[in-house]
Order: C-alpha cells, then sequence, then structure tokens
C-alpha cells in the first residue's frame, strides 16, 4: 500500500492534514483523487516547529543587517566599478596604439602606392 501524503495547512495551529487517495479512483481507472482526513497524530511533547530565521531577530537588529548588507554591496559595486573603469581605459590605450600603428602602416602604404604609380606611369614631358 502507498503511503499517504501529507501537508501542511496555512492554519495558526500548524496542524498537519493528510490528504488519502479515493478508493472510487482505483475502480473507474482515472485519477487517483485526494480526500482531506483529520490529523491524526499531534508532534510528540517536546518537539517544537523552528521559526524562520527572520522572526528570532529584533526590529533593530534587522535594520542593523540591512544596513550591513547595502553596505557591503556598496563597497562591492565601488570595486567592481573602479575595476572597470581600469579595463577600459586599458582597452582605450589598446586601441590607441593600434590606431597609431594603422596610421603609420596607412602612411607607407599610401607612399608605396605614390612610388609604384610613379614607375608604372607612362612619363609624358
Amino acid at each position: 500500500m502507498q503511503k499517504p501524503i501529507m501537508a501542511v495547512t496555512g492554519d495558526e495551529t500548524d496542524e498537519e492534514t493528510e490528504l488519502a487517495p479515493s478508493h472510487m479512483a482505483a475502480t473507474t481507472g482515472d485519477m487517483p483523487t485526494y480526500q482531506i482526513r483529520a490529523p491524526t497524530t499531534a508532534l510528540p511533547q517536546g518537539v517544537v516547529m523552528a521559526a524562520s530565521p527572520g522572526s528570532l531577530h529584533s526590529p533593530q537588529q534587522l535594520a542593523e543587517e540591512a544596513t550591513r548588507k547595502r553596505e557591503l554591496r556598496l563597497m562591492k559595486n565601488r570595486e567592481a566599478a573602479k575595476e572597470c573603469r581600469r579595463r577600459k581605459k586599458e582597452y582605450v590605450k589598446c586601441l590607441e596604439s593600434r590606431v597609431a600603428v594603422l596610421e603609420v602602416q596607412n602612411k607607407k602604404l599610401i607612399e608605396e602606392l605614390e612610388t609604384l604609380k610613379d614607375i608604372c606611369s607612362p612619363k609624358t614631358d
């Protein structure tokens, strides 16, 4: 036999509700449907449901934590922006040096073209 599926309701008492397959599905061949049953057992005595971590802090602690996280985020953002600006400067310097090399190469090619034009063109006086 399959173990029934357990679900937690949204009630404030945090009671568990058991979902059990309906026997009607087995006879009809349809997809199983589930019926809600009342909880059969409670938590053992002394067992307490854990609260979410956020509910254990005071409003002042939450504000301090938010401030600390914001400052950390801003600091990381400043460092990332600084690194981005450094990489951009390096990239621009690389482009400028490439432009200088290409300008020199272009000037040499223009001079070579002029020389070849002089050599190949018929001289008319």
